[in-house]
């Protein structure tokens, strides 16, 4: 089992956020994480990846338990969120490089060059981020996800806001990963689950 959720809840306050949910995801699979906005998903998600802790519950990734504490198991996950956090300032290879580093990734410049190939930033490679499409920072942030060769992906919403021709550019790329890796992929739109997800 790639990816275990247990009774998982989270409360602000007296408000649920996320209420006692379980589900497991095996290794392989691209799962779709259903639901309307506000009903969880972001939150769960920031669970999984261990950014923050759950009121209740727990999760377990390749078997050991996610906790905000425990960097290990943090280092088997990439994570594209919602809002994607990049340096706009930073050109592409530069921030894909300054990725690598935290990750302590050895030929990290072999390591970038692979995935600006293998998301398609190679004519943006050496732009500032900030003058990119969000297509393009889409792209960057599936590859800062991927450059250390994660066992799981976990990504928030990953085409919101995208034009069409961007969302079947990236469902293509996510469905192309998502044959070596686990993926749970949060969306509200049914046709993205279907378009991409196992179940």
């Amino acid at each position: 089992m790639s990816i275990e959720v247990i009774n998982l809840s989270k409360y602000y306050g007296e408000q649920a956020a996320v209420n006692d949910i379980s589900f497991s995801v095996n290794k392989g699979e691209i799962v779709g994480f259903l639901g309307p906005n506000g009903a969880g998903k972001s939150t769960t998600m920031k669970i999984m990846v261990g950014y923050i802790h759950a009121s209740s519950g727990e999760v377990r990734i390749n078997g050991q338990k996610v906790d905000v504490d425990n960097l290990e198991t943090r280092k088997v996950i990439g994570y594209l969120p919602e809002n994607n956090p990049l340096y706009t300032d930073m050109y592409v290879r530069e921030y894909l490089e300054f990725i690598g580093k935290i990750y302590k990734i050895k030929n990290v410049r072999q390591r970038v060059d692979e995935m600006i190939e293998a998301v398609g930033l190679e004519v943006e490679q050496n732009k500032k981020i900030g003058m990119l499409s969000k297509g393009y920072k889409q792209r960057v942030g599936l590859a800062q996800a991927l450059i250390h060769d994660p066992d799981v992906l976990i990504l928030d919403e990953p085409t919101t806001g995208l034009d069409p021709n961007q969302i079947a550019e990236i469902r293509a790329l996510i469905k192309r990963v998502g044959k070596e890796k686990t993926v749970i992929l949060s969306t509200h739109i049914m046709q993205e689950v279907e378009a991409i997800c196992d179940r």
